[in-house]
């Protein structure tokens, strides 16, 4: 983890040297950091991990794997992403990550970051506080993102 007066970031680091592309989420590889997520193969153990495996499916445009990891309570019925939308994201900033400054968490957590994107050709940001509650399912506990707020 390192620290930036008061920002901090965890980024995924790769337990093997591979020729896969860099995670969009700031980790090394795709196949070691939030790929494993999103295939299925493995399940996030922090919200964090799961906040940036969700970043990664939105650049993927990903719908399945974000209504998959949607809290049923808060999950839209509408799809989220638009395959006609001229959206490139740029980059991901956690600002931080509350479970690891205040507590540890159990059932709720949260995770602030900040995406950087570009509509159109116009740089936009999204700063958020994202809200995550772990539930049981099928495959065991696991994290589900529920809503977030906007602190600008």
């Amino acid at each position: 983890m390192a620290d930036n007066g008061g920002i901090s970031a965890v980024f995924c680091i790769p337990m093997s040297k591979s020729k896969s592309p860099a995670c969009p989420c700031g980790g090394t590889s795709l196949a070691t950091c939030c790929g494993p997520y999103i295939e299925g193969a493995a399940v996030p153990q922090t919200a964090e991990q799961l906040m940036r495996s969700r970043y990664t499916a939105y650049t993927q445009k990903n719908e399945a794997y974000l209504q998959a990891t949607w809290h049923a309570s808060t999950r839209p019925t509408e799809p989220v992403i638009s395959p006609n939308e001229k959206l490139q994201w740029l980059g991901l900033e956690v600002k931080s990550a509350l479970r690891l400054r205040q507590r540890k968490a159990e059932n709720e957590d949260y995770v602030e970051f900040v995406a950087r994107f570009r509509v159109q050709g116009k740089g936009q940001r999204l700063h958020e506080i994202s809200r995550f509650l772990r539930e049981p399912s099928p495959e065991g506990l696991r994290w589900f993102y529920v809503d977030g707020t906007f602190p600008e």
